[in-house]
């Protein structure tokens, strides 16, 4: 499956689409990109003298990319799935700024009975670690649900 295919297949829209551009994608990771138009809705109230990236919004971005698009991936030959959050543990080290582009990385831990855990990191475009965890999420193909 081809990157824009899984693009295509989110279950999300503006403004709450956080993924631009999938370098990589294969049954074991993922990786992608998602820039911030410094515009965004959330910085309006997220500290008004120097905005920065919520981290409710990081971790969107962390489990879009490093969950969701691999998941889309991995039953890649059923039309339609389901997808929750069912747990997530993240350390976040330094701030994401209006108009910064991030990179988000992650490694399938595991997918069975329609789980899938991975482990993940967030860099800004300098290459520095931003935020690191784990995110899983239940990934269920529609044709079973």
């Amino acid at each position: 499956m081809k990157s824009e295919e899984i693009l295509a297949l989110l279950p999300y829209q503006t403004p709450f689409l956080f993924v631009d551009a999938l370098q990589h994608v294969d049954e074991n990771g993922v990786e992608g990109t998602y820039t911030f138009p410094a515009d965004s809705y959330f910085y309006k109230g997220h500290f008004k003298d120097l905005p920065v990236t919520p981290g409710v919004i990081l971790t969107e971005v962390m489990a879009q990319i490093g969950v969701v698009c691999l998941g889309i991936f991995l039953v890649a030959s059923v039309q339609g799935i389901q997808m929750a959050l069912s747990s997530v543990q993240i350390d976040f080290f330094i701030p994401v700024y209006p108009g910064e582009t991030v990179t988000v990385r992650s490694k399938k831990d595991y997918f069975r009975f329609h789980k899938l855990k991975c482990q993940v990191q967030l860099f800004n475009s300098g290459g520095e670690l931003v935020a690191r965890g784990s995110i899983a999420g239940m990934i269920k193909p529609e044709a079973y649900a």
